[in-house]
């Protein structure tokens, strides 16, 4: 046991783990200690929140960290994410409208057990030569720029004070720093979640006996899906882990779902039988005994930060820093972007370089991004229930998350101080329009809500119905100079902004009666219900009219008749 480290790192759960991997691998001969307040090593199927990635992240476990390795032979691999929408009758799944692959995605990604997961990442980086502490409570920080910090933990009733250069705070929602430096954040995204685990397998495969249904794709990948059951103001998860045990989990808005009527496993059980009677049926007997594994409940999960990297040599990391949502299993993804960044200032100041203009880069390029993604989810679960709505922003959703960061991400990005000045720094430049332009989305789709209400059934749509998205997903992982990738992110925000475009067309029509051919300025879309909108723009350079193959792509995921 040493008394100085580069590094100490205030938790060993995800965030913390895959730090510490980051770093040494980057550099071996660096001196790391990671304290995890946790006793034991985790349980298998460990009670937490991040069983599914999606590409971003993945990329990041895999190719960045070394992972495939291990993903591929101990974690499931994962079929996309997959959605079932409200439908006359609940209780038939194959009435549904089924949102989700086909066919298996180029681009991998994983559903992990966090049990075994965190457990092989601790041997991992203890064989790697890092220091990990188990049992060791965080009782201070003190931070002390210029001399070093000191970090007081208490393990086994004792105290003891270790220096170092770098504290990185992975302490998830004990947020260490946080409370500390007083910079929390206010987020108005006041969603709550209870989720639990079953034993045994859970195949929605066999949740009926329709077998053209069964047929739309090959045995065994629903299955290895992240599926969704969703309805107005909430959605129910169905996640299958490695050690063949099941995580379940209802995320709900309260203003419709209030908390107290699932906040118990009794309560969730009563609570899926009102809402989701399909999986109350096959889920509870499997909850009987000992198949119920564990319950845990989460009060207004989402919450801000306003501090993230600091020049005084601290940083946050994971939970501790911003946590948005898990709709879309982003949680893997920002821990990738955040340890990227934190790393990338740890090692340039170790490496003796004056780190505070990235600093200052990153972090707001952080919380940009961070901002950025709030409207995909604010106010969006009353949405929930509305199919056409929900299809189509899906579509978008992915469309925008594909084309941009995930793009920007595989291609190191995001620590390339000129690309990112580039990208986001001129108010009228790609990043920032590329905000901009979601935001508008955004508020179209809940612009639209009172005007769409219907329910369909019998239907299957497949991302990959559409050339735009089966080509951002192809392209993921594609690698460009940075000249090169600018002029890729470039071509596209232009093909989002005719995406924008073609949607809006079929909305306006619906809802206002105006022509599907307009053009419009993308940046101005609105449907002119809400006071002081801004006034469409159908006349300037900057309304464009779609290319054909977007307009059919629209076409494909629009469920009335084309007006």
């Amino acid at each position: 046991m040493n008394e100085q480290y580069d590094v100490v790192i205030l938790g060993g759960g995800l965030a913390g783990l895959t730090l510490s991997l980051q770093l040494k691998n980057a550099k071996p001969d660096m001196s790391i200690l990671v304290l995890e307040r946790r006793e034991t090593e985790a349980a298998t199927a460990a009670h937490k929140v991040g069983e599914s990635t999606v590409e971003l992240g993945t990329h990041y476990l895999r190719e960045v960290l070394n992972l495939k390795g291990y993903l591929e032979e101990h974690e499931l691999p994962k079929h996309g994410l997959r959605f079932f929408f409200k439908s006359d009758t609940k209780e038939d799944i194959a009435s549904r409208v089924e949102l989700g692959p086909r066919l298996r995605l180029p681009v991998p990604s994983h559903q992990v057990d966090r049990g075994t997961l965190e457990n092989y990442l601790m041997q991992l980086t203890q064989q790697k030569g890092n220091e990990l502490l188990l049992g060791a409570k965080v009782e201070t920080v003190d931070i002390q720029a210029d001399n070093g910090h000191e970090v007081t933990y208490i393990k086994a009733g004792e105290a003891v004070t270790v220096k170092c250069k770098w504290v990185a705070d992975a302490s998830g929602r004990a947020s260490v720093m946080k409370r500390k430096l007083q910079f929390q954040k206010p987020m108005e995204h006041h969603i709550n979640a209870v989720w639990w685990r079953l034993k045994g397998v859970i195949d929605i495969d066999t949740w009926t006996d329709n077998t053209a249904w069964q047929s739309y794709l090959e045995p065994g990948l629903r299955y290895l899906s992240t599926v969704h059951f969703m309805d107005k103001g909430y959605w129910l998860w169905i996640i299958p882990l490695g050690s063949k045990n099941t995580s379940i989990g209802i995320v709900a808005d309260p203003a419709i779902h209030p908390f107290e009527t699932f906040n118990t496993y009794e309560k969730a059980v009563e609570w899926m039988k009102v809402n989701e009677p399909l999986p109350y049926k096959m889920l509870v007997p499997l909850g009987q005994g000992d198949g119920l594994l564990d319950f845990k409940i989460l009060k207004h999960f989402a919450h801000h930060t306003g501090k993230l990297y600091s020049k005084d040599r601290w940083g946050v990391t994971g939970e501790s820093g911003a946590f948005l949502d898990p709709l879309y299993s982003p949680g893997t993804d920002f821990i990738s972007l955040n340890n990227s960044w934190l790393s990338d200032l740890i090692l340039r100041d170790l490496n003796g370089e004056d780190i505070e203009g990235r600093v200052t880069i990153y972090e707001q390029s952080h919380l940009a991004l961070v901002d950025s993604w709030i409207p995909v989810y604010q106010n969006k679960y009353q949405l929930m229930g509305n199919t056409q709505i929900m299809v189509i922003k899906i579509f978008w959703d992915w469309a925008n998350y594909w084309a941009v960061p995930t793009h920007l991400f595989v291609n190191k990005a995001f620590t390339n101080i000129r690309l990112l000045k580039d990208l986001f720094a001129a108010k009228d430049s790609l990043g920032r329009k590329f905000g901009q332009l979601n935001k508008t989305m955004q508020d179209l789709f809940l612009e639209w809500r009172p005007f769409e209400n219907s329910t369909f059934s019998n239907r299957y749509i497949d991302p990959f119905d559409l050339a735009l998205l089966r080509k951002f997903q192809e392209d993921i992982e594609v690698q460009h100079e940075p000249a090169a990738l600018v002029e890729q992110i470039k071509k596209n925000m232009h093909i989002l902004e005719q995406l924008a475009v073609a949607i809006f067309r079929h909305v306006s029509a619906e809802v206002n009666g105006t022509s599907p051919d307009i053009k419009v300025n993308p940046y101005t879309i609105n449907l002119g219900k809400q006071d002081g909108a801004m006034m469409l723009d159908t006349e300037s350079e900057e309304a464009i009219e779609p290319d054909a193959y977007i307009m059919k792509d629209v076409d494909t995921m629009w469920f009335y008749p084309k007006a």
